[in-house]
């Protein structure tokens, strides 16, 4: 299908005005809830589905991202290797000293001993 095709504009039309229209609905219903009182971790918990729902209907249709399956698989596959790499570095610093003081700890020690006697 051409991009150009009346019949394809009209249909991305429809699909727009159709997520303009979900996106009122879900503001109106940001609002009454809003008005109920609920109690705060409630309030919070329905807040951010709301606002998940709301952001997932942008990205996917205003953004264009549910056509872009591959290139976002692909980024949160990275930001999982980056997340591990930014986890295993520090670990691997401090797992060869476990069980032994640092030079810091080291002096403290024998300054509350020399303090001691």
């Amino acid at each position: 299908m051409v991009h150009s095709d009346p019949e394809a504009i009209k249909k991305s039309v429809r699909q727009y005005m159709m997520i303009g229209a979900a996106l009122f609905v879900f503001t109106a219903i940001t609002v009454a809830v809003n008005q109920v009182h609920l109690a705060v971790p409630l309030a919070i918990t329905v807040a951010l589905i709301i606002a998940t729902i709301k952001g997932s209907m942008v990205a996917s249709v205003f953004m264009h991202l549910s056509n872009e399956r591959k290139w976002i698989y692909g980024a949160l596959l990275l930001t999982v290797v980056f997340f591990a790499v930014l986890i295993a570095i520090p670990l691997l610093t401090v797992l060869n000293n476990i069980g032994s003081l640092s030079e810091v700890a080291r002096a403290a020690t024998e300054k509350a001993a020399t303090v001691g006697r």
